[in-house]
């Protein structure tokens, strides 16, 4: 397991019965994880005092209760990057701090390619890869289907000091916006993808992973330059293995480039136990 273990503002603290205790800078918030099935014997204090707890309703979504004033959004930072956190009525705040690893890695590779880096960033989010690659020194296409999250991603660009970096930022559906660029023929040297399990485009096309993310991969080979630097392909989806992962790839964008996948999980130290939990999966093609 790759493990995100070098956040200041960002700290898993302890976990317990479909439960995670994290610290967002000075605010700290229990929110539910569902692959917690285990129950500590013991929890410390810390879990009496936090700020704000999600609960989930037995009809779908949930609310936040909270046990002080809080601020709507705050600031943490990850090195030279800057985010607002914000809790949401999804249980979210605009970041997966497990991220982290794939953005130092993309970050080195940019870094040590000593040429023009062009990076395509679809399924976006609120921008965290995106910064990475641009304080980097790459010129990034950021690409989400809902408008708020590109909104946020330049808000985290400005927090940054990255607004005046080369960001394309696109309100689009992945796969249209693809075909679209294969026609133009743009070129990308890195594409990262965090697509959903399920989810709809800008004029509300279904979405589901495992009906679209074949079509997908094929059509990001079809947008790599002649040399490309590297796919890098992440997943919160169940049953969407590390290993299927790479098969996926091997049967897509290895048809057109001699590649390596390295796929594996990925996750973060939890502090109380010093044991870490796996938060999602990530492949990255290497290309010979």
């Amino acid at each position: 397991m790759r493990i995100a273990d070098n956040w200041q503002d960002y700290c898993l603290i302890d976990t317990s019965d479909g439960e995670r205790l994290e610290k967002w800078g000075n605010i700290s918030l229990i929110r539910p994880d569902p692959q917690i099935i285990w129950k500590r014997s013991y929890l410390s204090k810390e879990w009496n005092s936090a700020d704000a707890k999600y609960i989930r309703s037995s009809s779908g979504g949930g609310h936040w209760e909270y046990t002080r004033d809080l601020p709507e959004s705050w600031k943490i930072k990850y090195k030279n990057l800057t985010f607002k956190v914000k809790p949401t009525g999804f249980k979210h705040t605009g970041l997966f701090p497990e991220q982290a690893v794939n953005w130092d890695y993309c970050t080195e590779l940019i870094k040590n390619a000593h040429r023009p880096v062009k990076v395509l960033n679809l399924f976006a989010y609120t921008g965290g890869a995106t910064l990475a690659c641009a304080a980097a020194g790459a010129s990034v296409c950021h690409l989400d289907a809902v408008k708020g999250m590109v909104e946020w991603g330049k808000e985290n660009a400005e927090l940054s000091g990255l607004k005046d970096r080369p960001i394309r930022w696109i309100v689009d559906d992945a796969l249209k916006f693809l075909n679209r660029e294969i026609k133009r023929g743009n070129k990308y040297d890195g594409i990262i993808l965090d697509p959903p399990s399920y989810g709809r485009g800008t004029n509300g096309e279904m979405w589901k992973l495992e009906d679209c993310i074949h079509e997908l991969m094929l059509k990001c080979s079809l947008v790599l330059s002649d040399e490309p630097l590297f796919i890098l392909l992440n997943s919160y989806t169940t049953g969407l293995s590390p290993s299927i992962m790479a098969y996926l790839l091997k049967m897509t964008v290895g048809l057109e480039f001699k590649i390596e996948v390295e796929a594996e999980e990925i996750g973060l130290p939890v502090n109380n136990t010093r044991l870490a939990i796996p938060c999602g999966n990530t492949a990255i093609v290497h290309f010979m």
